[in-house]
């Protein structure tokens, strides 16, 4: 049976890949990341009201308390909790006259659970999640290199940075909150997405040891040939990730909800990433080297 070529139309994956990356960069630029109050300074305020509650009712609660400008949504599965933000990060005294106004209005709520971060914290959370990504990037491209060869680290790790684009930009556009909890499932997303590709370079990398590659072409054969040997494997371990992250996101609650979904987009895009765009950058930048040496 005739396979596809996968490696001869990477220039249509390119053409895809660089229009979400655009796509993803003007969501993000224009829409802006809604993030959580782990990286802004604030406060967050998460209680059980029951169903039917109304936001607008809460925001007079807030105001009448002196804490104005409270942001007010609700989650759950019947909508039954309310997840109010303030900007500012509020006193003791004040907390406890959020439980206590709270109660007194809502006789059935839950104690609220309040979390609030000074602007030094937030700050050093921030830079802490960019040097965890930076430095997962580093140890990946160092690794690969010693493993494999320079071209190799640095195809991978540009085709997991596009991934960490796609899933922060579906974020943006959908104004879901960033958190730690979202930086986690990013870490978990580069390490299951290098892994799936690193068992593709290494099926490349053994052909090459006993191939005779003179020309693109070859080249070509040959990545389409490593491909099309670990598809099974790259399909049924991108299944098998999309049921498990699938159920923790169904059934996981909503304190996961975002980490769980940021999980699912994210190895389903880095799945995708390992088989259309890794292996393609290697080869274009593989055939140049072929292209020079012939000279």
């Amino acid at each position: 049976m005739r396979r596809f070529d996968i490696v001869r139309k990477r220039k249509w994956f390119f053409l895809v890949s660089i229009v979400l990356a655009i796509a993803g960069m003007v969501a993000m630029l224009t829409m802006g990341l809604n993030l959580g109050t782990d990286f802004k300074a604030g406060t967050r305020v998460q209680v059980q009201l029951g169903p039917g509650f109304s936001s607008s009712e809460v925001v007079n609660l807030f105001d009448q308390m002196g804490l104005h400008g409270a942001h007010v949504t609700s989650a759950g599965n019947q909508g039954e909790t309310a997840v109010i933000r303030l900007a500012q990060k509020i006193t003791p005294e004040q907390e406890a006259t959020i439980k206590q106004t709270l109660k007194s209005k809502y006789p059935n709520a839950l104690d609220p659970e309040i979390v609030s971060v000074d602007p030094s914290v937030a700050r050093e959370l921030t830079q802490k999640a960019f040097w965890a990504l930076l430095a997962a990037s580093v140890g990946i491209i160092v690794y690969m290199a010693i493993r494999f060869e320079y071209r190799f680290a640095i195809s991978g790790v540009i085709s997991l940075l596009q991934v960490v684009l796609l899933v922060v930009s579906i974020f943006a556009l959908l104004q879901l909150e960033i958190d730690l909890p979202f930086i986690a499932a990013v870490l978990t997303i580069v390490g299951y997405s290098i892994h799936d590709t690193i068992v593709i370079f290494d099926r490349i990398r053994e052909k090459m040891k006993y191939a005779k590659v003179k020309t693109k072409s070859d080249l070509e054969d040959l990545v389409n040939q490593s491909l099309w040997e670990t598809m099974n494997r790259s399909i049924n371990t991108i299944l098998t990730v999309i049921f498990a992250a699938g159920a923790l996101w169904l059934l996981g609650g909503q304190a996961i909800r975002n980490f769980s979904l940021a999980l699912l987009i994210g190895l389903v895009i880095g799945g995708m990433s390992s088989i259309f765009i890794a292996s393609q950058l290697w080869v274009t930048w593989r055939a140049r080297s072929l292209k020079e040496a012939a000279k």
